[in-house]
């Protein structure tokens, strides 16, 4: 537990209320958040407060300049009571290399892990037990300074906050559908797209709107200088099995670096099956499904784990992949990494943080 940290509990638990067998994503807020300022050239006065609204100053320039950066990761309860935060060390480089881009102070590592640590000892209670929930927790730092000038602010606010959160696609539905989009661009040579800020996501939003409207998940996005080569999906890095060998877009400053990429990439390699990064141009992709030499496709990312895709759409034609069905890679991989969360199998590369419960000293820093 961090030495400076100030904890004040919540008065009442909303937890009763929460019905964890209908659980969305990220609708459902746990008691309490994590809560840091940036003044005077440090971070101060972490703290654990009950999960409420925060006050910002309609001059905030967040709200104007999107000077923001943001994380997502997950914790699982295991069978043995141990909970288990897969990979934070990646995801903290991540939030450090973002805040780098978008000038803004990256916090201390000691905080960075203290905040989710001490949030799961408060309400470790709120960790779904069922397979395929987890504990979803956003980090979240943005400016907290009051002004119109167009510059960075001086000011920042860093916020934990935990939600209990079922899959991000219904386990139990076919594979995803997704649509090639070749007039809107995510990120372009130069800009954000390899770091987690805010304003990449509100780039996306309205070609992911049209998309659903025609009934697909996510687009699957090309390059933004000439629409030719496949990036990433809008909540996950794409794998695809061709002619026996997994490929994946390589990471070339406009692609998120994901953690489970990172992990399947890993998996693969252990599996004696290494997986190929290049750029991949999205007529190999179709020409591939179209002669049959196209296994399986999958997208990877921590609000997912790994999602089959069972077929794409492109310039009017729909392509089917594997019948619409997931394939063997992605089944096993699946299987590797949720067994490798939830403490089923070993960690051979000690990817899980371990955060051992000790319910007496949540009580008591309850009871404060």
């Amino acid at each position: 537990m961090l030495p400076d940290l100030s904890i004040t509990p919540a008065t009442h638990s909303r937890l009763a209320d929460v019905d964890f067998d209908d659980l969305g994503f990220g609708n459902v807020f746990s008691d309490h958040m994590f809560s840091m300022q940036y003044r005077d050239g440090r971070w101060q006065q972490p703290a654990v407060l009950p999960y409420g609204p925060v006050a910002v100053d309609p001059a905030n320039a967040t709200l104007h300049y999107g000077q923001a950066v943001f994380e997502g990761l997950k914790a699982f309860m295991g069978g043995d009571g141990t909970v288990r935060i897969f990979r934070p060390d990646m995801n903290y480089k991540r939030l450090c290399d973002s805040c780098e881009r978008l000038c803004i102070p990256e916090p201390d590592a000691e905080h960075f892990y203290g905040a989710m640590e001490a949030l799961i000892q408060l309400d470790h209670a709120w960790i779904p037990r069922r397979r395929g929930q987890a504990l979803y927790i956003r980090p979240l730092i943005f400016s907290d300074e009051s002004h119109l000038e167009v510059r960075p602010s001086q000011a920042f606010r860093f916020l934990v906050m935990t939600a209990p959160v079922r899959a991000y696609f219904d386990e139990s539905a076919a594979a995803i559908e997704l649509k090639v989009e070749e007039q809107y661009t995510r990120s372009a040579p130069g800009g954000t797209g390899a770091a987690k800020t805010s304003g990449n996501y509100a780039a996306s939003l309205y070609p992911g709107e049209l998309g659903r409207r025609e009934g697909f998940a996510q687009v699957l996005w090309l390059d933004g200088r000439e629409h030719r080569y496949v990036e990433e999906v809008g909540a996950m890095n794409i794998f695809f099995r061709i002619d026996g060998r997994v490929v994946t877009p390589s990471l070339v400053g406009t692609i998120l670096p994901g953690v489970t990429r990172a992990s399947v990439i890993q998996l693969m390699a252990d599996a004696g099956d290494p997986v190929e990064e290049r750029r991949i141009e999205i007529e190999e992709v179709v020409t591939a499904i179209r002669e049959g030499r196209m296994q399986e496709c999958f997208g990877a990312g921590t609000a997912a784990i790994i999602a089959p895709v069972g077929g794409i759409a492109y310039r009017g034609e729909h392509l089917s992949i594997n019948d619409g069905q997931a394939g063997d890679v992605t089944r096993r991989l699946y299987d590797e990494l949720t067994g490798i969360q939830l403490g089923e199998i070993a960690d051979r590369h000690r990817w899980n943080r371990l955060v051992k419960i000790d319910a007496g000293e949540s009580a008591r820093r309850a009871a404060r």
